[in-house]
């Protein structure tokens, strides 16, 4: 028994330093993560090219022929560049797996932060710095794995691609990822891609419980509502004026949800996440997937945003402006109203409904931005891509569900699948609910989060590489 009782205590002991040893190649990988993140690659100052130049250096010292590597350059857009790397497989026949994430983030006011955001700190276990996160923790990854099968001497049997791409962020750039699909299609032809935008959820207290995969996004169209009045002087108000006719069609907005629409995505993700939610929302959750036209159901889900998202198509006002002058009647007033489309639905049927919805022939309303053509549809949820996933994900996260999900945001993904490759957000990568402030002050990623997804990629990558069908 003292014998046992000493294992036990020894194994304790042994445990933390154990759950603490370096990953193979974890040195080179904090190198490249670092001085990836700390390239500044917003819109207004960076240069995704230099980033992309860098993680091309880093693969040819790896070993990758220049025959491998592709640092593009958009014309006319000297720094909004981007990579495109190939490893071989062992059969030329084979369609590749595409591997994307991109480098640009969004803007940072060195001010406003607690630490440089372009200084990579770590910190109470945590990772701080603007794209340490998003989306440059799964740019390093997908590099890094590219150079751990070079050193390790992998060779799959299909071609893995990695495309680092910048503008997905916006700000007026080029989107390399669309970029790429219309004018180098061939180069990043693939079977599937891999693409951020979803990871392991924790709860409050930082245990796992639902690993997500994303397939499918809506698409964001916005549409400019218009009002026009000859106006007059501000001491003869009449009931026709241009801005009362505006906020009573804003108003009719906000008080009304189009219907709720499901899919395979959203169906499964329901599925499941009613036995995890459990209490009302999850009975909710069970009571739509069986009914879609269930009101009370809708009511209750409705009250979390992020559920809500996934409902189906959703509009909200973001912009306003009327009036010339604070003592005349206004001569025009308009707003934008941005709207995430469901899948499947049109940017014209969006529109009818909001003409609809206003009632009134004094508003107009028209595509502002977007595209008439309905939104594509997610890419299919088949054993191929989702058995892997599943296979790593509970050697990784044992008992954690993995529940794919609809986007109500974008990614590139939507660019690729646009060009006839089916594309996934997986990345391994754990989530707080505050989702590791992405786009906010003090973005931050958890160390431990990092290597594992770090971990989780290399695994998934190699079984995908290595699998016949």
């Amino acid at each position: 028994m003292q014998k046992l009782a000493a294992t036990l205590v020894a194994l304790a002991i042994a445990a933390p330093a154990a759950a603490q040893t370096p990953q193979p190649g974890e040195a080179a990988f904090r190198s490249l993560y670092k001085e990836l993140v700390e390239t500044n690659t917003t819109f207004s100052a960076g240069d995704c090219t230099l980033a992309a130049q860098r993680m091309a250096a880093r693969l040819k010292t790896a070993g990758f022929p220049d025959s491998d590597l592709t640092v593009f350059t958009p014309p006319g857009r000297p720094k909004d560049g981007g990579l495109v790397a190939v490893y071989p497989g062992k059969d030329p026949k084979a369609k590749a797996i595409l591997l994307l994430a991109h480098i640009d983030v969004v803007e940072a006011t060195g001010e406003d932060w607690t630490r440089d955001p372009f200084t990579l700190v770590e910190e109470g276990g945590y990772f701080y710095a603007r794209g340490s996160s998003d989306d440059k923790a799964q740019a390093a990854i997908f590099t890094d794995l590219l150079i751990r099968f070079r050193q390790e001497g992998f060779k799959g049997r299909r071609p893995i691609k990695l495309a680092l791409t910048c503008g997905e962020e916006g700000g007026g750039h080029v989107n390399g990822a669309a970029w790429l699909v219309a004018n180098k299609r061939d180069l990043i032809d693939a079977a599937f891609a891999l693409n951020e935008g979803a990871g392991v959820n924790l709860d409050g207290s930082g245990k796992p419980v639902a690993h997500t995969v994303l397939a499918g996004e809506k698409s964001s169209t916005s549409y400019k509502l218009e009002v026009t009045n000859p106006g007059g002087h501000s001491s003869r108000p009449v009931p026709d004026n241009a801005i009362y006719h505006l906020a009573r069609a804003i108003d009719r907005i906000s008080a009304y949800s189009f219907p709720v629409m499901l899919n395979e995505t959203t169906r499964s993700y329901f599925t499941q996440m009613a036995a995890i939610s459990g209490g009302e929302a999850g009975a909710a959750m069970t009571a739509i997937v069986a009914n879609p036209a269930d009101a009370w159901a809708a009511t209750i889900l409705r009250r979390d945003p992020s559920v809500n998202a996934m409902l189906g198509t959703t509009c909200v006002a973001t912009l306003l402006q009327a009036g010339h002058a604070p003592n005349a009647l206004p001569q025009r007033a308009n707003a934008t109203i941005n709207c995430r489309i469901f899948p499947g639905v049109s940017g014209e049927e969006v529109r009818d409904a909001l003409i609809k919805v206003i009632d009134n022939p004094a508003v107009s309303v028209s595509t502002a931005q977007g595209r008439p053509g309905a939104a594509d549809a997610g890419p299919p949820l088949t054993s191929r891509v989702m058995g892997p996933i599943r296979q790593v994900s509970q050697s990784m996260w044992p008992g954690v569900p993995v529940i794919p999900f609809l986007l109500a945001a974008g990614t590139d993904g939507k660019a690729l699948i646009a060009g006839g490759i089916p594309t996934y957000g997986v990345s391994g990568i754990a989530y707080e609910p505050d989702q590791g402030h992405i786009h906010g002050l003090n973005e931050r990623i958890g160390v431990k989060s990092l290597f594992d997804a770090r971990e989780f990629s290399y695994r998934l990558v190699k079984i995908y590489a290595s699998r016949k069908d």
